[in-house]
């Protein structure tokens, strides 16, 4: 008889729960975060179980590994797109757990992607650059907005990069405000360096391949983009459609129509936010860059408000990004553009 389990995946515990064929329960407990304890709960179902299936936002590389190392068939559980069983009056861990072995027998459990573990060491460095990237970013915002309040007109961001302590203490009369700039600039100044050496960790750790190639020859992606992309993506056939890969990028609408009238909204960050920044820094270069992807977005801005047009150019270059990755070649901007 075949047995199915799920693990509901906590901080510091997880609830294993193994039912049968006819849903009936053959095991229920609250483990902690211990890979032997979990795997000595199993052991006595081992020859039994077909799959089990793991629920977690964020902490499931060391359960989902094990498992999987030990022989076990892990399935990764979208969290996103979990049905979730309406009828039950009171629901907690264990009728979750249930809940998941029980779409995992149906085999109707929507599953997220298992990325392999041997890229996924500079995928990650990748999303602490982007961190660093938006603090170093709201960091300056801080600097520039306090230098027009004291100074009654703007600094930039080059300027900022060369000013010295003794500027700073020219320009700001008042101690607390001196020593707040002064302090962020420092901590600034780190960032930046600290983004400078991920940079060069990351390029010395990706070797060149055909697709980063062919990503590289779209106006704004350069090897720091392209990377993060193709290391967010993935292998590029688990998307069936253009269309899928660009609703995981989130550059399609969130909402339900009925008769042609909006009924409502559905999870608008569901799939990559990674990939989303990335496709909008992109945006921006390419606007910078090409004369007719500028011309382009001009005339949706023309229209629509800047953020829409700014997020139309980056639908745009998910989806010829999309061809590149599966098809290789070269980008064709009057096809993406034209």
């Amino acid at each position: 008889m075949s047995l199915y389990a799920a693990i509901d995946l906590h901080s510091n515990n997880g609830v294993l729960s193994i039912i049968d064929g006819n849903d009936r329960v053959q095991y229920e407990r609250r483990l902690p975060n211990e890979l032997p304890l979990v795997l000595g709960a199993l052991e006595p179902f081992r020859g039994q179980l077909s799959a089990i299936a793991v629920e977690s936002t964020y902490n499931w590389y060391w359960l989902v590994d094990g498992l999987m190392d030990h022989g076990y068939n892990a399935r990764l559980v979208n969290t996103a797109a979990v049905p979730q069983y309406d009828g039950l009056k009171h629901g907690n861990d264990h009728t979750d757990a249930r809940h998941l072995a029980h779409l995992l027998r149906l085999g109707i459990l929507p599953e997220g992607f298992i990325y392999p573990r041997e890229q996924r060491g500079v995928r990650d460095l990748l999303r602490r650059r982007f961190h660093l990237v938006h603090q170093a970013v709201s960091l300056a915002h801080a600097m520039q907005a306090a230098w027009s309040r004291r100074c009654g007109h703007g600094i930039s961001m080059n300027a900022l990069r060369q000013i010295t302590d003794e500027a700073i203490g020219e320009s700001f009369a008042d101690p607390m405000e001196r020593v707040a700039v002064l302090t962020q600039l420092k901590v600034w100044r780190v960032i930046e360096q600290q983004v400078e050496q991920v940079e060069k960790w990351v390029l010395d750790e990706i070797k060149p391949s055909p697709i980063l190639k062919a990503l590289r020859t779209t106006p704004g992606i350069g090897v720091v983009l392209g990377s993060t992309i193709l290391l967010e993506t993935g292998p590029i056939d688990r998307f069936a459609e253009v269309g899928d890969y660009a609703s995981y990028c989130r550059m399609v609408d969130s909402k339900r129509m009925s008769n042609g009238k909006k009924k409502g909204s559905g999870n608008a960050k569901c799939g990559n936010g990674y990939l989303c920044w990335a496709f909008i820094e992109a945006a921006n270069y390419a606007i910078r860059y090409s004369e007719e992807v500028r011309r382009w977005h001009d005339r949706k801005a023309s229209r629509k408000l800047k953020v829409v047009a700014i997020k139309a150019t980056a639908h745009k270059l998910a989806r010829s990004s999309y061809y590149l990755m599966r098809d290789g070649g070269e980008f064709d901007v009057k096809r993406a553009f034209g």
